[in-house]
């Protein structure tokens, strides 16, 4: 069992080795692996094999985000992710985060045993997120998000949404040292927009806060490759490592196992970590 109070020396690992959340979608619809971990007994399967895989964090889901999805209600969430979070907390090693733009799903999440919140909406879609992150004192993932994906210039336009998610929780009482940022690829954002995200993910990084990269299998790699979902951990993988040459600490993935060699190179090659480091 993770102990919540230890996350931020937890965290203090990006300095050593790039991290690792893997994906736990308790969803029928999620685009990669929707359905395939729905029932508690294979979701718990799922987070155990990951772990032992090398993932860092394990991410909780209820509600997919894929286009065209369908929203959910709290209460549906809450019915598909606290029986996985509160099995899951005490069987794991590693922390846990919570997927979500609700606020109560976030806070009944941390009250069962997640460590962590990510929000796809960065603090914009539930104007109670950042107090709720303030109150627990736990780190929050803001993402890039908007409802309507027309830029006067692309780029700052997107820094400036990302400082006003950071003003919002910070507003509500989050330190500096909570904060993590997320560019969004897929949400928001054309092809064109992923590629030019992805090529200044250094700018980001100015930041001064960690970035998660989240691009695994998602639509620009598929585009780039002209391969379906089931086919993309090898592109997927690719700009991952890419990122990492730009500053990222943290990577969200669906293919722990792959990931983790990979990133097990780059963090030596890079200087992040020596042979001996384990």
């Amino acid at each position: 069992m993770f102990q919540k109070e230890a996350i931020y020396t937890y965290l203090t690992r990006v300095k050593k080795e790039t991290l690792i959340m893997g994906i736990l979608n308790i969803t029928p619809d999620s685009f990669s692996d929707g359905g395939k971990f729905h029932a508690l007994d294979a979701a718990l399967a799922r987070g155990l094999q990951m772990e032992k895989e090398g993932a860092h964090i394990i991410d909780v889901g209820g509600e997919s985000t894929r286009p065209g999805h369908q929203p959910i209600g709290a209460d549906e969430e809450l019915s598909r992710v606290i029986p996985v979070i509160e099995r899951l907390s005490k069987e794991v090693n590693i922390p846990i985060s919570i997927d979500t733009y609700k606020a109560d799903v976030a806070k009944a999440a941390i009250k069962a045993g997640a460590s962590i919140i990510n929000d796809i909406w960065g603090a914009k879609k539930d104007e109670n997120m950042g107090a709720v992150a303030a109150e627990l004192q736990v780190p929050i993932v803001l993402m890039h998000n908007r409802m309507m994906d027309t830029y006067q210039n692309f780029l700052p336009d997107l820094m400036k949404d990302l400082k006003e998610s950071i003003d919002i929780v910070k507003a509500k009482g989050v330190c500096d040292h909570q904060i993590i940022l997320d560019p969004g690829i897929g949400f928001a954002k054309n092809f064109e927009q992923n590629v030019e995200v992805m090529k200044n993910l250094d700018q980001l990084c100015t930041f001064g806060y960690p970035v998660l990269l989240a691009v695994s299998k998602k639509r620009m790699i598929g585009t780039i490759l002209d391969l379906p979902v089931e086919e993309r951990t090898e592109g997927s993988v690719a700009a991952i490592c890419f990122g990492v040459t730009k500053g990222v600490q943290m990577v969200r993935v669906h293919d722990v196992k792959e990931t983790k060699r990979a990133l097990q190179i780059m963090d030596v090659l890079l200087g992040k970590r020596g042979l001996s480091d384990g």
